[in-house]
Parts: C-alpha cells; sequence; structure tokens
C-alpha cells in the first residue's frame, strides 16, 4: 500500500504543478506562419489526452479531478477560445492533421468546435492527408485517432503498426534517443492510452516482458525522468503490469517539491517561460504514469481479496 500511496503522490503533485502553471500552455498567434504556430498546441493536446486518462481511469482524488477539469476548461475557453484556435491553426496549414490531433480528446471529454470536425471530415477524403509525411508511430497514432473519430483508419491501424520499429522486435540494445520515444508511443496507441492493454499483441507483449526491466534499470540509471515515466506507462499499459518499485521510487525521489518532474538529471534554469517549456512533458508524464500505475496496484488489491 505505500507504494501505491507513492504512485498516487506523484500525479496529484504533478497535476498541482500544471494547474498553478497553466498560463504556459500558451499559443503564440502573431507567430510568422513559416516559424510553426502550429508547433505550441502539442502541449495543449498532451494535456488533453492526459486528462482523458485519468478521467476514465477514476482513481482521482476529487481535488486533483477538479483541477484537471479546471485546467481542460481554463485551456479550452482561454488559450484555445473555444475551439477557433484550431480552426485558425487549420487555415494556416489545411492538411495539417495537428489540429485534429488537438482536438480529439477534448471531443471525447465533451468539448465541440464543428468547423474543426468538418474540416476532419473533408481532409479524410483527400488523399493528401492519408499522404501526409509523418513517422510510422504517429501515422499509427493518426489511424488509432480516426477510429476513434468515427472514420475509416487510413491506412488501417494494422497496416500502419506493422511499419513501426516495435512490431519488428529489434536489438532491444538498440533503444536510445528517439528510437525509445517510438517504443512508448507504439504502445500507447496499441493499447488506446493504456484503455485496452488486451489490444497489445502477445508477441509485443513478450518482448517487453523480457526488456523493459532492463531499460526501466537503464534509464533510472541515467536519470532520464521523462523516458523513464514513459516506459513506466508502458509498465501500466500491458495486460501484466509489474510496476516496479525501484524504478517508482527513483522516478518519485526526482520530483520537485511543487510537483514539477525536470527532463534529465536536475531542474534546468532559465526564465518561467523557458523552464515550463522544458518540463512540461516530463511532468505530464509522471501524472499519466501515476494514475494508470495507481489504478493497476488498486485493481491487483481488489483482486487479491
Amino acid at each position: 500500500m505505500t507504494e501505491t500511496r507513492l504512485m498516487h503522490h506523484v500525479g496529484v503533485a504533478a497535476v498541482e504543478w500544471l494547474w498553478t502553471h497553466r498560463d504556459g500552455f500558451r499559443l503564440e498567434p502573431g507567430v510568422d506562419p513559416e516559424v510553426g504556430f502550429l508547433d505550441r498546441f502539442k502541449p495543449i493536446g498532451e494535456l488533453a489526452l492526459i486528462c482523458k486518462v485519468l478521467f476514465r481511469e477514476g482513481v482521482a482524488g476529487s481535488q486533483q479531478a477538479r483541477m484537471a477539469r479546471d485546467l481542460l476548461d481554463h485551456t479550452w475557453r482561454t488559450t484555445l477560445d473555444g475551439g477557433r484556435m484550431l480552426v485558425r491553426g487549420q487555415r494556416i496549414e489545411p492538411i495539417s492533421p495537428i489540429p485534429f490531433e488537438v482536438y480529439l480528446p477534448f471531443r471525447e471529454l465533451g468539448y465541440s468546435q464543428p468547423e474543426v470536425e468538418r474540416a476532419t471530415v473533408l481532409n479524410h477524403r483527400l488523399d493528401s492527408w492519408s499522404a501526409f509525411e509523418a513517422n510510422p508511430t504517429r501515422r499509427l497514432g493518426l489511424s488509432a485517432f480516426q477510429r476513434r473519430f468515427g472514420l475509416p483508419p487510413r491506412p488501417p491501424e494494422a497496416e500502419a503498426f506493422a511499419r513501426t520499429w516495435l512490431a519488428r522486435t529489434p536489438e532491444p540494445w538498440t533503444v536510445e534517443g528517439h528510437i525509445a520515444y517510438t517504443v512508448t508511443h507504439t504502445v500507447f496507441h496499441l493499447t488506446d492510452w493504456g484503455e485496452h492493454p488486451d489490444r497489445l499483441p502477445p508477441a509485443i507483449a513478450d518482448y517487453l516482458a523480457t526488456w523493459l526491466p532492463v531499460w526501466l534499470d537503464d534509464w533510472l540509471d541515467l536519470q532520464r525522468w521523462d523516458l523513464l515515466g514513459e516506459l513506466l506507462v508502458v509498465d501500466a499499459c500491458r495486460p501484466r503490469p509489474t510496476l516496479d518499485p525501484r524504478a517508482w521510487e527513483g522516478f518519485a525521489a526526482a520530483q520537485q517539491p511543487d510537483g514539477a518532474m525536470p527532463a534529465v538529471r536536475t531542474m534546468p534554469d532559465g526564465s518561467p517561460d523557458e523552464v515550463f517549456d522544458l518540463v512540461y512533458h516530463p511532468t505530464l508524464v509522471a501524472a499519466f504514469a501515476s494514475v494508470l500505475a495507481t489504478s493497476r496496484a488498486l485493481s491487483e488489491l481488489a483482486h487479491a481479496s
């Protein structure tokens, strides 16, 4: 029960930090479109995804759930201007999937922007959208998002998965840097962000059962907290998670008293905006890992009794 309490505390502290720093989820409307107006949408989409997981798993306390809902409301109404900033982004880059990727988790949580939905249906009919260049893992994610939106995935998810690094179960010692993130996100997309662990193909589940403990040890020793957090999520996405105590203790110890999680080793220096941009992702990952692991730990307790 002590480990479950520790995992839960990580998520509570992370959500508190995200709420306190909610203005960091900002857009830059005046930026030249060629510089990348749509780049600032990424943190917002990730926030919505993690909050959706938090509500879905039902293990958050009332205060944590309220902060998460307030975060979403603030981001939708203020940062996204009721979704109108997504419409603006779609007009700047008509076939970009980014507005759709950001919009879907908000839609699944009850928010609505009809113009984004019309653009999504139109783009889905265009060969340009399915031909949009993306790495195989992101292409798998786009196919999964299309299914969740109610559209036939282009390409089908099985076809998209077959092109990913993880589908080929290559040499595990090559998992580092960018490759490691393709592994974690492939698992997220296959399981709908932990909702369906049974959708993990048996061969992949066996591969992860063998090598995930090694990767957890490696990234813990290297103090790569962002990646360690994603691997802890991968563990919780499996049909039989281990909830590795050593990895969780190291991960929790790296979290700052205010709830922020550094990406690597210690907290960075810089202006508030610079620090936010460097630590918002590992802090979101900490909330994600905490919610899934706490949910799995409580399920195991229920089955044990």
